[in-house]
Parts: structure tokens; C-alpha cells; sequence
């Protein structure tokens, strides 16, 4: 099932997709997918190369930039210069889409990007409450 959400024109986010549901995000004009889920998690969870593998099959760039708990500064920095690096959309998963959208949005209250209460509306409109991360 697909479930994406959309928080701005360059990124949305999502809870784990399939191989299915990279088809369909093709379809919706996205040009790379980054997940942000670690292999192993759940069992039955599509690897990361299984996903990688429906990408590169669907003409999408893909990147793995596993979070565990908090996201730390290397995950929000791959996580932003893999959103700069994309020439459209971008849709970036793990098990709720809450690792993908924190890690996203502290790096872009970190570069100034978007300012901290506007990334909370961001999220609270896409269903995730980012207020205990970036406050407002």
C-alpha cells in the first residue's frame, strides 16, 4: 500500500515501502528514493537491496543511509546532500517515515534552510510531530 507524504516539492516521506510501491513512486515523478531504515529491523522487511534493486530497475537513484535510534550528524548530512543531489523529488522511507522526516528536517533547521516552526507545520501536515525534536 502506498502511503506517500508529501511535506515540501522536493521531499516526501513514507513508512516502509515494497519493490510495488517504487513503480508507483516512479509513476508520481520522483527521481530518487533514500532509505532510511536499517536492514534486519522487522523480519519479513524488504532489504535495502531489494528496494536499491527496484530502483536502479525503474531508472531512480537510490541511497541507504540507515538511522538507529536519534539520527547523528553524519545521517543528517548524507540525508541532505542526498536531497541537494537529486534533479526532482525525493522520497525517503524507514518503518514510520518518522526517522526520514526528523532527519531531514534537522538538517535543514541546521543549514537554515527552513525555520524551525515552519518544519514543524511541514511535518504536523504530513501526520508526524517534530515539536519534541526542533520545539516550536
Amino acid at each position: 500500500m502506498t502511503d506517500f507524504r508529501h511535506v515540501t516539492d522536493e521531499l516526501s516521506v513514507a513508512p516502509q515501502i515494497s519493490a510495488a510501491d517504487v513503480a508507483e513512486a516512479k509513476a508520481q515523478g520522483f527521481v530518487a528514493i533514500i532509505c532510511n531504515r536499517p536492514d534486519g529491523e522487522d523480519p519479513g522487511q524488504p532489504t535495502a537491496a531489494e528496494i536499491a534493486a527496484a530502483a536502479e530497475a525503474a531508472g531512480l537513484t537510490y541511497a541507504h543511509i540507515p538511522v538507529r535510534g536519534a539520527p547523528g550528524p553524519a545521517e543528517v548530512e548524507a540525508m541532505r546532500q542526498a536531497v541537494d543531489a537529486a534533479d526532482g523529488p525525493v522520497l525517503a522511507y524507514c518503518r514510520s517515515g518518522t526517522r526520514s522526516i526528523t532527519t531531514w528536517s534537522i538538517g535543514q533547521a541546521m543549514s537554515g534552510a527552513h525555520e524551525r516552526g515552519e518544519l514543524v507545520a511541514l511535518g504536523r501536515a504530513a501526520g508526524y510531530d517534530l515539536s519534541g525534536v526542533l520545539g516550536g
